[in-house]
């Protein structure tokens, strides 16, 4: 036992149900992400690379309180984060949001021109490296980073300078369906590889001196890290 006490746990395991019953807890989401979510779901073997609901709604939160101007969106995917920060920034604001493919980029404009926001969202086709390189230091008020599990330490290395004070970095799927636990564990080989590499980057963003850093456990995990002032 720690000089503290006793560490006492409250999560709640997830069922189904209570899951359903969390979303009716939240706001309503914008008719434009509900049908993204539900033309994504006719894909089976990819929906799950969507931020869940209740996520898109905390992206979409998270850009109004820190009244964003510039978001930096690493996996656009069918759209979904880049349309939930667009839906939280004021007129204006510019999300730009870049992906190695333009296999999903019709679905994604059609649900950014069905909420109006299509203005406030750039695509940039290629490696998100270029894209945070090319952006000047402390200009950008999010980077939210959800693609190639391996790319990760360099996406952070790069983000950390580009983010304003105050500014924030999200990290999405951090705890890799657990793996992050054991990550000699997973069958395959590039499972163990991002197991490893994300375990020493979550003790790593956790340790930066630079940020204030708290991990949740939403979906998959969900690192917020405040760049100082």
């Amino acid at each position: 036992m720690s000089s503290t006490g006793p560490v006492i746990h409250r999560h709640v395991v997830q069922s189904p149900e209570l899951h359903d019953y969390l979303r009716t807890g939240c706001s309503p989401p914008h008719p434009a992400i509900a049908g993204l979510v539900a033309r994504t779901a006719e894909h089976p073997d990819f929906a799950e690379m969507q931020v869940p609901l209740e996520q898109a709604g905390l992206l979409t939160v998270l850009a109004g309180l820190v009244r964003a101007e510039l978001v930096v969106d690493i996996g656009t995917f069918t759209g979904l984060s880049a349309l939930s920060f667009a839906l939280g920034m004021p007129a204006g604001g510019t999300v730009i949001t870049c992906d190695i493919t333009r296999r999903w980029l019709a679905t994604a404009r059609a649900s950014w021109d069905e909420a109006g926001v299509a203005d406030r969202i750039e695509f940039r086709l290629g490696a998100a490296e270029s894209t945070l390189a090319e952006l000047p230091e402390d200009s950008v008020d999010i980077v939210f980073v959800d693609a190639d599990k391996l790319s990760y330490p360099r996406y952070v290395e790069l983000a950390v300078p580009r983010l304003r004070r105050g500014g924030l970095l999200l990290l999405d799927n951090v705890l890799l369906h657990g793996n992050v636990l054991a990550p000699e564990e997973p069958p395959e080989e590039l499972q163990r590889m991002a197991a490893r590499s994300m375990c020493e980057l979550n003790g790593q963003v956790a340790a930066d001196p630079r940020l204030e850093v708290v991990m949740l456990p939403i979906s998959d995990g969900l690192t917020i890290a405040r760049k100082r002032p």
